[in-house]
């Protein structure tokens, strides 16, 4: 790291909010730069006092208990991506006239005269999965890549670190793109948009915004979802270097400087010599795992952007065949008495769920949990053709009972009114009871998981224990 980027934190006094693991990736970095760093945190418990016992020996002080106020003279906050705008403690920076960014946002500023272009995923559903594919891609090209962000290893770590990338797979969430004003991706996309986190951003259009900013100053390319006008909007109301493209891409014949899908096969006619006439084969549906109509697009996103960073078509195909999807991302557990079970604990909210549900039929769905304001009108009536039956577990079943009702009445429902640790096997077998020969059972929440479980993880590995002893006693 150069001398003139040591002096522009040299002194400064800078708060961290959030004693999380980015929160402490930025107190270390800024502090070894010559920051006068504080972190405050709202927790006082054994975990928050041994994470504060670390810092102490680099010069950073914490103080726990207090997130509300701002510690004196401070001319910077970094915040932690949850915490909310409204906070307190940036009403009183803005009081005080110090700025509030995020970890991302410090990433941006303390990269090297020689950092690896930026390309930059976000979306409300697929964003992991996509970026990690393109890192796949990458790799497959020969090039040296990490997948972070919002994954993996702490972003401020990486820029600071010794390991030389050629390029950087970013994963990038609206809480983080709020606070990363001066953030400039090489290429961006934006999966999908809808309704999510509006407690935090506090309306849709804000929300939007956020996850537009992600195509600020973009220099290549803005990849834009076809299906999801939304998308493309955000494209043509961001401000781009001159010569970025818009490519989009589609589950259907792509157009000119769109990726899409022809007879099973993934094809480019955005990153071709002749966009009218031309389309580059890249890869077959059967090399997408798995492939679920959703995650061919993540595919197409994740393709585009590599495409854009110069990957031939070859890597594209041997990085997505080298590619595993994450564990309860529309993951097959078994088949038991030839009904397949198939775990998407991942899908916490109703766009997930919907596509998942695209990708089957027919299914006996396993849905609920906390719906953190959701409705489910419009999920049931766009899947109702699909179900053969539902079994409704967790706090918020009745809202899915009720859309279910009103949209597919004719549709078997089981409410299991229980919240105990032996609720999901009874769920699979509630659902397996309804299952027929060649039928799906899927867990699909559609909701969160807290009210009865610690996170999807746990919810997922629950239903997944679940279907290998019913396998185990159906022999």
């Amino acid at each position: 790291m150069g001398s003139r980027q040591v002096s522009d934190w040299q002194g400064r006094k800078i708060t961290v909010a959030g004693l999380g693991v980015s929160g402490v990736s930025a107190a270390r970095a800024l502090a070894g730069l010559g920051a006068r760093v504080t972190v405050v945190d709202g927790g006082d418990g054994d975990a928050h006092r041994a994470r504060a016992a670390e810092l102490a020996p680099l010069g950073i002080a914490v103080r726990l208990g207090d997130a509300g106020t701002l510690p004196e003279g401070t001319d910077l906050v970094v915040t932690s991506p949850g915490w909310k705008p409204s906070s307190p403690l940036f009403a009183a920076a803005a009081a005080a006239g110090a700025d509030v960014v995020g970890d991302v946002e410090i990433a941006w500023r303390l990269r090297g005269p020689d950092a690896p272009p930026w390309l930059a995923v976000t979306g409300t559903n697929g964003k992991t999965t996509t970026t990690r594919m393109l890192a796949s891609i990458l790799t497959a090209a020969g090039l040296r890549t990490a997948a972070i962000g919002n994954i993996g290893t702490p972003i401020v770590d990486v820029v600071t670190g010794d390991e030389p990338y050629d390029v950087l797979a970013v994963e990038l969430s609206s809480y983080q793109l709020h606070w990363a004003p001066s953030l400039r991706a090489h290429s961006a996309a934006v999966l999908n948009l809808a309704p999510d986190h509006l407690d935090w951003h506090g309306s849709m259009e804000a929300y939007a915004a956020d996850k537009g900013r992600i195509y600020e100053g973009n220099t290549v390319a803005c990849v834009y979802n076809a299906a999801d006008k939304a998308t493309e909007d955000l494209v043509r109301e961001a401000d781009v270097e001159e010569g970025c493209r818009a490519i989009g891409f589609t589950l259907g014949t792509p157009g000119p400087s769109q990726l899409g899908v022809v007879d099973g096969i993934l094809v480019d006619r955005a990153f071709v010599a002749d966009r009218q006439k031309q389309a580059q084969e890249l890869a077959e549906v059967g090399d997408v795992d798995p492939p679920a109509p959703h995650n061919i697009a993540n595919a197409l996103a994740a393709a585009a952007l590599a495409r854009a960073f110069g990957v031939a078509p070859a890597a594209v195909r041997d990085g997505l065949r080298a590619f595993r999807p994450d564990a309860h991302r529309i993951e097959h557990v078994a088949d038991v008495a030839r009904v397949a079970y198939v775990d998407d604990s991942k899908a916490t909210n109703t766009h997930a769920a919907q596509a998942s549900l695209a990708a089957y039929e027919p299914i006996v769905w396993i849905a609920g949990g906390l719906a953190k304001g959701a409705t489910f009108d419009e999920l049931v009536a766009a899947s109702a053709g699909r179900l053969r039956g539902a079994v409704l577990i967790g706090a918020d079943r009745a809202l899915i009972r009720e859309a279910l009702a009103r949209h597919a009445p004719e549709v078997p429902v089981v409410d299991l009114d229980r919240t105990d640790t032996g609720a999901m096997s009874a769920a699979v077998a509630e659902a397996a009871a309804l299952a027929r020969p060649g039928d799906t059972v899927l867990l699909a929440p559609a909701c969160a998981s807290m009210d009865m479980f610690t996170d999807y993880n746990k919810r997922g590995e629950a239903f997944a224990e679940a279907v290998r002893a019913l396998a185990a006693e159906r022999g």
